[in-house]
């Protein structure tokens, strides 16, 4: 079974005013000056997956300058057995949305014929800046595992959303809040339940697997309030710190204020406190323990984008990230300045020449 695009077509997005991509189904190696666009395309692939794409950006900000007229991504996905066709765009700014097979459909339905991963430099600096981060880092795979996770987690920040307005407002009528406690206490229940079992998933992908990045161990640390067992326990919890959140303004209980723990499992040291280039190859050890797992869960290695990953490693690692990329069977979209990056990659990749000029992105297949 497989899972990869075969076709991608890009209109005013970013700097593309139009590309087309035919692919068959090997690993993408994309080189380029810097500023060429090479990135822009690992985007657009990241928008066939639930969310807002690899960068976090809004409808608006993907769409191309100066014209800002919106944007439209097509492809053909190939998941599994079946085939795909798949559009989303977004006009003019607003929200955007979503066609599979001719028919709308809602961005979490994206998550049900495809899995999305991605490495990208902004993510270097995980295991030493805020929370906030690793927890994103956490859900994107735990959605690779369960596509709900989306739906979940939206469910979640609204009811937080109007309990902290709640707060703010220094509501304490306890009737304002019972239904919102309840809904928070279920679903964020349900998100801390999807986490350890996207942990527990990663574990055994990296238990005695032949690879020549380091394992991580990853703990899912519930905060300073802790994280009730069950969703009663929750409510409860939730209930009897409405006056200690009507100080603080927030709600000081539940998934939101998790942190992931990662340590460099042979050395017993903190990924925080590892080198630099340590904590790279964590990050890549734990995309790659991913995508093994999900070919054993979805039935097909994920889509796998990597920017910029060969630059900031040495030869033989690189040789290995391949290696293993190959062997999965992995449609991998990775960028680099020069060919020269992906030399121990051969005819076993598609190359994809990006060039700039006069402000208009051009990718070129070789």
């Amino acid at each position: 079974m497989v899972l990869h695009l075969t076709s991608l077509a890009l209109s005013h997005f970013r700097s593309h005013k139009v590309a087309r991509l035919a692919l068959d189904g090997r690993p993408v190696a994309i080189f380029g000056p810097n500023g060429a666009g090479k990135t822009n395309i690992l985007e657009a692939v990241s928008l066939f997956s639930p969310g807002r794409g690899l960068r976090r950006s809004s409808a608006e900000d993907m769409a191309r300058r100066p014209e800002a007229l919106g944007w439209k991504l097509s492809g053909v996905l190939q998941s599994l057995s079946q085939v795909h066709e798949v559009d989303t765009w977004s006009d003019a700014g607003a929200a955007r949305q979503v066609k599979i097979d001719g028919k709308a459909a809602a961005q979490t339905a994206l998550g049900r014929i495809a899995r999305v991963l991605w490495l990208i430099p902004s993510m270097d600096r995980l295991w030493i800046e805020g929370a906030e981060g690793r927890r994103r880092f956490l859900d994107r795979m735990t959605l690779s595992f369960i596509p709900d996770h989306a739906q979940v987690s939206l469910e979640y920040d609204k009811a937080m959303r109007e309990r902290n307005r709640l707060l703010k407002d220094m509501v304490r009528d306890p009737h304002w809040y019972a239904a919102l406690e309840l809904r928070l206490a279920e679903t964020g229940s349900a998100i801390h339940a999807n986490r350890l079992q996207a942990l527990s998933d990663l574990a055994a992908a990296q238990s005695g697997a032949q690879t020549a990045f380091p394992a991580a161990d990853l703990t899912l640390q519930p905060g300073e309030m802790g994280m009730p067992d069950t969703v009663e326990d929750l409510r409860a919890a939730l209930a009897d710190g409405r006056m200690r959140d009507l100080a603080a303004g927030r709600t000081l209980i539940g998934p939101h204020r998790a942190d992931l723990y990662g340590a460099y499992a042979a050395k017993g040291v903190p990924a925080k406190d590892c080198s630099t280039g340590e904590q790279k190859a964590l990050l890549v050890s734990l995309i790659l323990a991913n995508a093994r797992a999900l070919a054993q869960d979805f039935g097909a290695p994920p889509l796998l984008l990597l920017d910029e990953v060969a630059a900031h490693l040495d030869a033989d690692r690189r040789a290995a990230l391949y290696d293993e990329i190959c062997a999965l069977g992995a449609q991998a979209w990775m960028t680099g300045t020069e060919t020269a990056l992906f030399d121990s990659l051969g005819n076993r990749a598609q190359y994809v020449e990006v060039t700039d000029t006069d402000g208009l992105s051009t990718a070129r297949p070789l």
